[in-house]
């Protein structure tokens, strides 16, 4: 799985469709590729709210095992 993803749109629009009531993200400029461990813009329930944060994108790695390979 890649997880690479791109955003085609403005902030007005993501911040229209989600309904966020909160912005973190200041100026965001065309992300025509978001690769993992790369800052993304991410929607998140805030109590009663959505708010839109830059947050690393992408799934955390599995954690390391303990025994030798």
């Amino acid at each position: 799985m890649c997880n690479l993803y791109s955003i085609t749109t403005n902030q007005a629009a993501i911040i229209a469709l989600f309904r966020v009531v909160n912005r973190y993200v200041g100026n965001l400029p065309p992300m025509p590729s978001v690769f993992p461990d790369y800052p993304a813009p991410v929607v998140r329930n805030a109590g009663a709210e959505r708010e839109l944060v830059m947050m690393r994108w992408g799934m955390p790695p599995p954690p390391k095992s303990p025994w030798p390979q």
